[in-house]
């Protein structure tokens, strides 16, 4: 019976004599007068009588059938509820299904969400990127019809700021054989760089432009002595002439070796990272996670020249006793032997084990000593000068091992030079000389 009421109360409502409202906010209008217009009815049978029937206008004849099968107050209590939830909803409705003017008060536009990472990085990149700098390097021409000399960039490349007073720093490559430099700051502003000094065995210049103080924002410098395989980088320049390009990575490896591109000599303890340096990318600043200069980005090894995921950086531990150097002095007073020597793999081909000095003139630090160069005797046999095998007690077997140790000495100091002449070993002191100056 009580299934029966409970269907028949169903069929009621949904075969309601109300006329379906035309727009959803008249049918609102009229569910609330509904509501409000709904009162308890007088008792049937007895004032005592806990089962009083709901009263609803003649418009609505469901609800007293609604009324004859649940107490009135509980009626009241069911349809009050059943009325706010159905008119919260469709008071969504209106939103969405009404007219667009009175829906567009209440559409706000959400802010893109990032994540903790991600907000970490663009605020990195917006940090230093204002310290980072777009060099061109000039070229003197001579048109071959008009004979017109002309300026003409033959490369570029990245820098950064290095202090108020207008020191940029970058790879010695980049500004190699101009006859002009023009350094792009941030704000797109350009300035004639002069050349304060440069590093051709680091492969590390100074430049110098006479810009503004406010314009000027040195990148902040950090430490590349503790530095772990596999902690995030950031590398920023200006690959292929597109400005400040932001790429990431990790560190890859530490205490790597590469030559100087100038002069061949070893640089030692490079980082290597996988975030993407293309040409252009030369000298700009690699960063750690809290935007602190970690190397300056050198050299990539890729067979098509772009980038393979093999990036070189040089450690600012490196970079920062040199520039410090350039600044002050205009050079860097770096010891020699004053020795020419042969190649690697020539030594290995005869057996031994060494460097083989083909050249020690006479007025360099090896010549006064006494050191023996590579020569021919009268019938034009191959005479072999003296091969050196430590230094200060440190073996010695190929170039890279004598720079390694020679960048640990100072100017003015003397060595001990073990070397093999003939079938018997020496001992010879060798007071060091600074390089001489590079034009």
């Amino acid at each position: 019976m009580a299934a029966a009421a409970s269907s028949s109360a169903t069929a009621c409502f949904l075969s309601s004599p109300c006329p379906p409202p035309r727009r959803p906010r008249h049918f609102l209008r009229h569910l609330a007068c509904a509501v409000a217009t709904t009162k308890p009815a007088p008792a049937a049978s007895s004032p005592s009588s806990s089962s009083r029937s709901l009263a609803l206008p003649s418009t609505a004849p469901w609800p007293r059938r609604l009324g004859e099968l649940i107490p009135a107050e509980a009626a009241g209590r069911l349809l009050s509820s059943a009325a706010g939830s159905l008119i919260v909803a469709l008071a969504s409705a209106v939103l969405i299904l009404g007219d667009a003017g009175a829906a567009s008060a209440f559409v706000v536009s959400t802010p893109r969400k990032l994540q903790a990472d991600e907000l970490a990085t663009v605020r990195l990149f917006q940090e230093n990127t204002p310290s980072v700098v777009y060099i061109t390097n000039l070229a003197v021409r001579q048109d071959a019809f008009t004979l017109d000399v002309l300026e003409v960039p033959q490369g570029s490349g990245s820098g950064f700021v290095w202090d108020k007073s207008g020191h940029i720093v970058t790879n010695f490559h980049v500004i190699r054989g101009a006859s002009d430099l023009r350094v792009t700051l941030a704000d797109q502003s350009v300035y004639e760089a002069q050349v304060v000094g440069f590093d051709q065995d680091k492969d590390v210049a100074v430049l110098r432009i006479k810009a503004p103080k406010d314009k000027l924002r040195p990148i902040p410098v950090g430490v590349s002595a503790d530095l772990l395989v596999g902690q995030k980088v950031f590398a920023i320049g200006n690959p292929f002439g597109l400005d400040h390009t932001l790429t990431t990575g990790v560190i890859s490896g530490l205490r790597r070796e590469i030559s100087s591109a100038a002069t061949g000599r070893p640089i030692q303890d490079v980082i290597q990272t996988d975030a993407a340096i293309n040409p252009g990318n030369s000298g700009g600043p690699l960063l750690d996670s809290s935007g602190n200069l970690i190397g300056v980005n050198t050299a990539i090894y890729s067979p098509s020249g772009a980038s393979s995921g093999v990036g070189f950086s040089i450690p600012v531990d490196t970079v920062g006793g040199i520039v410090d150097q350039l600044i002050k002095f205009g050079k860097v007073t770096r010891p020699i032997l004053g020795i020419k020597f042969a190649p690697d793999q020539s030594v290995e081909q005869l057996g031994l084990s060494g460097v083989l000095v083909l050249d020690a003139p006479p007025n360099g630090p090896a010549g006064k000593a006494g050191l023996l160069s590579t020569k021919r005797d009268a019938y034009g046999r191959l005479i072999l000068g003296d091969i050196i095998t430590s230094v200060n007690g440190t073996k010695v077997t190929n170039g890279s091992d004598l720079y390694r140790i020679l960048d640990q000495c100072k100017v003015g100091e003397t060595v001990t030079v073990e070397v093999l002449r003939g079938d018997h070993k020496e001992k010879i002191p060798v007071v060091l000389e600074p390089k001489p100056d590079e034009s």
